[in-house]
């Protein structure tokens, strides 16, 4: 919503532009219609001269919302003031005694206007020396002729004019009002002519920039200033301009403040190319492409960007060539860029025309401010995501370590010690057999059947721990047997050629095993499929089922925690399921794991007495390996259950105990 005091500027604005408009408008056809029919001049000149203030008028309202500030409006406004139509002063103003002196003094007042105008452009005041000294000679030249009008016009004075007795008049000297006239004339002419010169000369041998920030105004200048020193001679030999010529002089004019708002708005549209500049360095660009992109947003090849070196204390290129200190060169002006908080960031080395332009050097510096801060932002969101994904995959190798040590120790400890108990049960059952203690020996077949009972469910614990095969094979002899033990038949297919990373095998382990236990509780299936392969330097596994489908990361399905593991290790996961056509889980992850940054080791106590940790990872020999297998029993055998778990197969006090 727009604020109170900018809507009311802009209704003031307005009414002001409107207003001056019908002023102009009320003298252009008061003056027509008071004019005798004899000396009514051409329509189409008449109506070329009321186009002018409007064009004025116009560029003000344009000029007021995109200039730099509101100086150049307001002489546009005073511009359409003091256009006063010649009919207007003949047969309008010319009978008021009181009145006519100060008009006619003031009635080239539009020259001096439009004068100052182009000094002006297109900063929006004087920058220089020069532009004050011939602002201050205008205006001091255009009062010494207002004080000679008013104090020497008489009645006759003014040709063509049948005024009224000036009550302001201290002498009768036409001679000297002459002269005073012809040489405010000249004069004006004059300077409108060196104005034009000193600007198409500096438009010549200015730089790119220089050029598009002078645009068109050299060109209307020109013209007007060739205009106003042809009607300057006419009037001192006492002749009348040609109407082409004064035609061709009002079009001059008219160009004047549209070549000012196209200048300003030529300007301003170079600033819309820091959006183009922050779009190609909002990421942090490199320091080369930074400097080659600012040059083409600026128009300026002698860009040049200079970093600040925290280490070094100074300035240099992108190369990092310390900034020369005869720079910058004498068209040239240095633009420092510090960040919020003061540090030092850059300097900017730019064409000196465009320090007119301070609202597109403002925004050059916000870009590159910004690029550097999104550049330093991106580079520690990167550290950082590199730090939890270090610290992800370090938790899940101590994870899998700890496991495989329970397992192992289980496996050392417990499990050879209940297999030693057995061994001597039996061994006392047996005996007690041939003492014929049938009583005793029906006890011990029982505490024996109980020892089984309890080393199986051993087994299955160490198993889902960490399956022994996966230490012993890898993916090729754990998969299978994990697939045995699905009650959905499951076809197998594991391409692997030599062994994997054991985090990479593990979390693949993990994955399937989720997979199917997913196909087992949820899917409703029939039959599943699971394959495991390379592909590049990427292992690939995918895990189907022909089920309802409708499986979602968020459904509580286990999807996601396969996800959170294979991100862990730097892989990603896909999931197809659409309704009633079954689902498909793909996994894919990286044979050789990025390296961890060293970080004091975590160290997991294993309880028990078994042995002490060592690495079990164990090459296949030979070519690439295939294993397929389907399987049709939903119910392992105690045999299968034990090789699963790298326990002896069989009971305890078999003869594959003993």
């Amino acid at each position: 919503m727009m604020a109170p005091e900018r809507r009311g500027r802009i209704a003031w604005r307005s009414a002001t532009i409107a207003g001056v408009i019908a002023l102009s408008l009320t003298m252009e056809v008061w003056g027509f219609l008071a004019t005798p029919p004899d000396e009514i001049p051409e329509v189409s000149y008449t109506t070329l001269h009321a186009i002018v203030p409007i064009v004025f008028a116009a560029c003000a309202g344009v000029a007021w919302s995109i200039g730099p500030n509101p100086v150049p409006a307001r002489l546009m406004i005073l511009f359409v003031v003091l256009w006063i139509p010649e009919t207007f002063f003949d047969f309008v103003i010319g009978p008021i005694g009181w009145l006519w002196p100060i008009v006619r003094g003031v009635h080239l007042g539009w020259a001096v206007v439009a004068g100052l105008l182009v000094l002006v452009y297109p900063r929006g005041w004087l920058a220089d020396r020069f532009d004050r000294i011939i602002a201050a000679l205008t205006l001091g030249i255009s009062i010494v002729y207002l004080l000679g009008v008013v104090t020497l016009a008489g009645t006759g004075s003014v040709e063509g004019c049948d005024c009224a007795p000036n009550p302001y008049q201290l002498a009768d000297a036409p001679d000297l009002l002459r002269t005073i006239e012809v040489g405010y004339r000249a004069v004006g002419a004059t300077l409108i002519l060196a104005i034009a010169v000193r600007l198409l000369v500096r438009w010549v041998r200015g730089s790119v920039p220089a050029r598009a920030v002078a645009f068109l105004m050299p060109i209307a200048l020109i013209a007007w200033a060739v205009m106003a020193v042809i009607q300057a001679a006419a009037y001192a030999l006492s002749d009348t301009a040609d109407t082409v010529l004064l035609t061709v002089a009002l079009v001059a004019m008219a160009a004047v403040p549209v070549s000012y708002v196209a200048g300003v708005a030529h300007a301003r549209n170079m600033r819309a190319r820091v959006a183009d500049l922050m779009r190609v360095t909002r990421e942090g660009a490199d320091r080369g492409l930074w400097a080659e992109s600012l040059a083409r947003a600026l128009r300026d090849e002698s860009v040049r960007v200079y970093w600040w070196d925290e280490e070094r204390g100074r300035y240099g290129d992108a190369a990092g060539e310390p900034i020369d200190s005869a720079d910058p060169g004498g068209g040239h002006s240095i633009l420092p860029v510090a960040s919020p908080t003061g540090l030092p960031i850059a300097l900017i080395r730019h064409d000196r025309a465009l320090t007119d332009n301070m609202r597109l050097l403002d925004g050059v510096s916000s870009a590159l401010r910004l690029s550097v801060d999104n550049g330093r932002l991106r580079t520690e969101v990167e550290r950082t995501l590199e730090q939890v994904r270090q610290s992800r995959q370090r938790i899940v190798e101590a994870g899998v370590e700890a496991r495989r040590r329970i397992e192992r120790d289980l496996h050392d400890g417990a499990q050879q010690q209940l297999v030693s108990l057995g061994m001597r049960l039996r061994l006392a059952a047996n005996t007690a057999r041939e003492a014929r203690h049938d009583e005793l020996a029906t006890e011990l077949e029982g505490s024996i059947h109980t020892l089984n009972q309890g080393l199986r469910e051993l087994r299955e614990l160490a198993h889902g721990i960490h399956p022994s095969l996966l230490s012993q094979g890898g993916l090729a002899l754990a998969v299978p047997e994990l697939a045995g033990r699905c009650p959905v038949p499951v076809e197998v297919d594991v391409q692997a050629e030599g062994r994997l990373p054991e985090l990479i095998e593990s979390t693949g382990y993990f994955a399937v095993a989720e997979s199917l236990a997913n196909v087992a509780k949820h899917s409703q299936a029939t039959r599943a499929w699971v394959r495991a392969y390379l592909e590049g330097d990427e292992v690939v596994i995918s895990v189907r089922d022909n089920g309802v489908g409708g499986a979602s990361y968020d459904a509580g399905t286990g999807v996601l925690g396969i996800a959170d593991r294979i991100d862990a290790v730097g892989g990603s996961i896909s999931l197809d399921s659409p309704r009633g056509a079954g689902t498909t889980v793909t996994v894919r992850m990286p044979v050789d794991l990025p390296p961890i940054e060293s970080h004091e080791p975590v160290h997991v106590e294993s309880s028990g007495g078994g042995a002490g940790p060592e690495e079990r990872q164990r090459s296949l020999a030979g070519a690439g390996l295939l294993v397929s297998a389907e399987t049709g029993d939903p119910s392992p055998d105690d045999a299968g259950a034990g090789a699963a778990s790298g326990l002896a197969p069989g009971g305890i006090g078999t003869p594959a105990d003993v």
